[in-house]
C-alpha cells in the first residue's frame, strides 16, 4: 500500500473539516431568567455596565434591511417631531408610535457612484452597515468592519452566540453581480473585517438547530450533549493531525495551513463558548420543517427565530437581511406578479408606484408583527423586551428609481433600556448614517470609538 502524500493527507484533512463543519450547528442556548442574573449577566460591574440596561436587564442591538428602497411620497410622515402622522408604507407602525422613531436625513455618501458607475445595488447593500467606500471588483473584496460586528466585539462574550446573521435567500459568496462588483458586497450585510463577510442563514431549521439543538423537545438536551462530545473528539483528532503534518508543508502550504487553523480555533472558540454557558433551553416548539414555499411565511418565520434568540439572551446582536438590494421577487401573495426590482425603476408611472408602496406597506407590516412579539414579551426587570432593545429598519438605497442614497428610509425602533426617544419623527437635515452607529456602538460601552465610516461625529438626542 502507498504512502499517504502530504498533498492527500492535506485533502483527507479537507474533507474531515468539510464533514466537521457540516455537523456544527446545534448551539445551545439560556433563557433571560431573573433568578440567575446576579450570577451570569451581571458577572461583574463591567459587563453590567458593557451589555445591560439601568435595570439589569440585557441590552439588545439588531440590523434589518429591505430592498429596494420606497416610495418617498409614501414613506415619509407628515408634521412635526412629537405630532406626526405616519405615511402609508409606515402605517402598521402606528400601534408602536411610542416604540419607533423615523429618522429622515441620514446619508451613505459612499454608496453614490462617484468615479465607480454603476453599482447602487452592490453599493446600497455592502455599505449600509460598514459606512465605507467598496472596492469595485468581483475578485479583490475590500469593505471594513460593520457596525453589528464592532458592538458584538464588546458584549459578545456575554452570550452563547457573539452575534447572529439571517437571511430570506440563498447567499452567492463569489463571483461578480452588479455592474461587476463582489457577489459577497450583495448578499451580506455584516462584515467581520475589510475582506471576510459574516454570512447569514437563511434556513430556519439550521437556524433553529444552531441556537437550541436538534431533535424533538425533550430530546434537545440530550443530542445537545451528545454532539458536544463528538465535536471536541473530532476537533482533537483534526488538530492532532494538523501538528504533525505542519512540519511538511512548504511556504505557500503552511499559509494555507495558517488559513485552515483560524477557521479550526473559532470552532475550538464556540466549543468552548458552548461548555461555559452551561445546561441549554428547549423551546416547546417544534423544529422548523426548513425553508418554507411562500416568502411571507420564510420572513414571518426567521422574525420568530430573531425574537426567540433575543427572548433565551441567546445573542444580543443581529442582522437580518429581508432581501439582497436589486432582489426581483414577485409578490402574489398581495397580487403583484412583477418583480420587486423592475417595478422600482417606475419612471414615474402611477400604476408601478402604487405596487412598490404595496411592497413597502408588506415589509412594513411584517416588521410591526416583529416589533409587537418583542412589546409583548416580558423582560427581566419587567418591561418588554422591545424597551430593552434597539432596531434599525433600514435600507441602503432612498429610492431606487434614481439609485440615491441620501436622506435614505430608516426607523429606529425600542427604547434601549431607556437611551433611546421613541415616539418622534426626526429630521436630522444631512447627516452620515455612520453617526448614528456611532451613538448605538457608544450606549453599549463602545466609549474608544472615534471615527466609523464616513462619520463626523455622533448624533445626538437619539
Amino acid at each position: 500500500m502507498r504512502t499517504p502524500t502530504p498533498s492527500t493527507e492535506s485533502a483527507v484533512l479537507a474533507m474531515n473539516r468539510r464533514h466537521f463543519l457540516r455537523g456544527i450547528g446545534a448551539c445551545i442556548a439560556l433563557p433571560s431568567l431573573a433568578s440567575i442574573v446576579p450570577s451570569r449577566v451581571l458577572a461583574s460591574q463591567a459587563a453590567a455596565q458593557l451589555a445591560t440596561t439601568s435595570t439589569g436587564a440585557p441590552l439588545r442591538t439588531a440590523f434589518v434591511y429591505f430592498p429596494n428602497g420606497a416610495i418617498p411620497a409614501t414613506w415619509w410622515p407628515e408634521g412635526g417631531m412629537t405630532d406626526f402622522r405616519f405615511g402609508p408604507t409606515l402605517a402598521p407602525l402606528a400601534g408602536l408610535r411610542d416604540q419607533v422613531q423615523v429618522l429622515g436625513g441620514l446619508d451613505h455618501a459612499n454608496a453614490n457612484a462617484g468615479d465607480d458607475g454603476g453599482g447602487d445595488h452592490a453599493r446600497g447593500n455592502g455599505v449600509f452597515l460598514t459606512g465605507v467606500r467598496l472596492n469595485k471588483s468581483a475578485t479583490d473584496i475590500r469593505a471594513g468592519v460593520s457596525i453589528d460586528q464592532v458592538i458584538a466585539g464588546r458584549v459578545g462574550h456575554l452570550t452563547r452566540f457573539p452575534s447572529l446573521e439571517l437571511s430570506c435567500e440563498n447567499v452567492r459568496r463569489s463571483g461578480a453581480c452588479d455592474s461587476g462588483y463582489a457577489c459577497a458586497y450583495q448578499f451580506n450585510l455584516s462584515w467581520r473585517n475589510a475582506t471576510t463577510p459574516m454570512p447569514p442563514e437563511s434556513n430556519p431549521r439550521l437556524l433553529f438547530e444552531r441556537m437550541f439543538g436538534a431533535g424533538p423537545h425533550g430530546l434537545r438536551s440530550e443530542n445537545a450533549r451528545r454532539r458536544m462530545e463528538a465535536r471536541r473528539s473530532v476537533l482533537d483528532f483534526v488538530l492532532e493531525d494538523t501538528r504533525r503534518l505542519q512540519g511538511r508543508l512548504d511556504h505557500q502550504d503552511r499559509a494555507k495551513m495558517d488559513q485552515y487553523l483560524t477557521g479550526i480555533r473559532d470552532i475550538e472558540t464556540r466549543i468552548q463558548r458552548t461548555e461555559q454557558f452551561g445546561p441549554h433551553v428547549d423551546p416547546a416548539i417544534d423544529t422548523p420543517a426548513g425553508i418554507p414555499a411562500s416568502h411571507g411565511e420564510h420572513v414571518r418565520m426567521m422574525y420568530d427565530l430573531l425574537a426567540l434568540a433575543f427572548q433565551t439572551d441567546s445573542t444580543r446582536v443581529a442582522t437580518f437581511a429581508l432581501a439582497h438590494d436589486g432582489d426581483n421577487r414577485s409578490f402574489g401573495e398581495i397580487g403583484i406578479p412583477e418583480g420587486h426590482h423592475d417595478l422600482s425603476h417606475h419612471q414615474g408611472n402611477q400604476e408601478r408606484i402604487a405596487k412598490i408602496a404595496r411592497i413597502d406597506h408588506w415589509y412594513a407590516e411584517q416588521f410591526a408583527r416583529f416589533l409587537r412579539t418583542l412589546e409583548d414579551s416580558r423582560d427581566v426587570d419587567g418591561h418588554s423586551i422591545l424597551h430593552n432593545t434597539r432596531i434599525v429598519y433600514g435600507s441602503g438605497n432612498a429610492d431606487a428609481n434614481r439609485h440615491t442614497h441620501d436622506n435614505l428610509p430608516v426607523v429606529l425602533a425600542g427604547g434601549g433600556g431607556g437611551l433611546l426617544h421613541p415616539g418622534r419623527f426626526v429630521k436630522y437635515g444631512s447627516k452620515p448614517m455612520s453617526n448614528l452607529f456611532l451613538s448605538l456602538a457608544e450606549q453599549v460601552g463602545v466609549t474608544d470609538l472615534e471615527r466609523f465610516g464616513d462619520s463626523t461625529g455622533r448624533l445626538g438626542n437619539v
